[in-house]
Order: structure tokens, then C-alpha cells, then sequence
């Protein structure tokens, strides 16, 4: 039985690296994968999953308004899939979440979906939050904040440098993130308290 999962992290963690190297794996052995990525991450309407160490790949895009469940089911009749890849997973629509679920449950063709698991503000992405919920498998990829502890937060910085509590919660400029321990997280934000 196939399965659906969730790798999560805060930012430069190597997720895109670890899902290119799978569908790597994959294709390696003669097997088709299929990969996406947010809309938000198109380049002149093509999609490309890039790693922060050079390797990238060709990938569908999708957005909040996408049948996922419908594109992976044509895509499958055409040519059998063996594995699908979701880069930026925290995109996803809960709907999105349950037709990865389907695909994995009805269609038997495992889903890797990789994201973020809070955003600046540490709340739960909308995806992310679904992700948590139902995935069959939950893995934390592990990258650390400047003191050396565990990251699990991040914060987005304005161009002084300072960090911002407010805004919109997606903001594509990836210079602008740093990954923190929920201490360093709480300093800069000067939160004390639940957001």
C-alpha cells in the first residue's frame, strides 16, 4: 500500500535537495516520477525545483485551485507513475492535502510531499497544517539555528536587518528567511508569549 508523507523543516534544511536525489533514485532504476512545485516559484510560467547546491529539475507547477488528484490520475494512465514529488508542500490547499491522499490510497503511487512547517510568524502553513494531520509518515529534516541547537523556526527580516512580526504570510525572497531555535526565535521577535 502506498503511502503518503511529510518531510518538513525550517528553511536551507536540503529538502529540495533530498527530494531531487529521490526522484533521482527513482529514476535511476528505470521508474517514472512526477514532480511539482508551487506556482509562486515560476520562472517566466515553467516550473523548476532548485537545490542550494547547484542540482535542479523540471517540475509541473501547481496552484491553490488545481485538482492534484486529477492531473496525477491523467498523468499515471498515460505513462505509469511510481513515485510523485511535491516541493513547497506549505502551499498546498487542505483539498490538495486529501487528493495526495487519494493518490496514495486509490491510484497506490506513493506521495513525498517536502515543506515548511510554520512560517515568521510560527504558524502552521495551511498545507502544512493538513500534512500534520493525516500523512501517513511524518519526518523532521534537521538544520540548525547560529547558536548550534536545532532550528525550528524562522524569521523574515526587512532590508535594515530587523525582524518582521507582521505581513503577509508568503513572501518568496528566500534572502530574507533565517532558520532559528525557538529561543534566538522569541529574541528577535520579542515575542514572549503564543503568537
Amino acid at each position: 500500500m502506498a503511502k503518503l508523507y511529510f518531510s518538513y523543516s525550517a528553511m536551507n534544511a536540503g529538502k529540495s535537495t533530498l527530494l531531487l536525489q529521490a526522484s533521482y533514485n527513482y529514476q535511476e532504476r528505470g521508474m517514472r516520477t512526477m514532480l511539482f512545485t508551487a506556482a509562486h516559484y515560476a520562472v517566466d510560467g515553467v516550473g523548476k525545483i532548485v537545490s542550494r547546491l547547484g542540482v535542479s529539475a523540471p517540475a509541473e507547477l501547481y496552484r491553490e485551485e488545481d485538482d492534484l488528484f486529477a492531473r496525477i490520475e491523467a498523468a499515471n494512465a498515460a505513462a505509469p507513475l511510481s513515485c510523485v514529488f511535491i516541493d513547497e508542500a506549505q502551499f498546498l490547499s487542505r483539498q490538495q492535502v486529501w487528493q495526495l491522499g487519494r493518490v496514495a490510497d486509490r491510484l497506490n503511487i506513493p506521495v513525498m510531499c517536502f515543506g515548511l512547517r510554520t512560517d515568521f510568524q510560527g504558524k502552521l502553513f495551511p498545507g502544512s497544517s493538513e500534512l500534520l494531520a493525516i500523512a501517513d509518515t511524518l519526518r523532521e529534516i534537521r538544520t540548525i539555528c547560529h547558536c548550534g541547537a536545532k532550528a525550528t523556526m524562522v524569521v523574515r527580516r526587512d532590508q535594515q536587518g530587523k525582524a518582521l512580526t507582521e505581513g503577509a504570510q508568503v513572501a518568496i525572497e528566500k534572502s530574507v528567511y533565517v532558520s532559528l531555535c525557538r529561543r534566538h526565535w522569541e529574541d528577535e521577535t520579542g515575542r514572549m508569549t503564543a503568537p
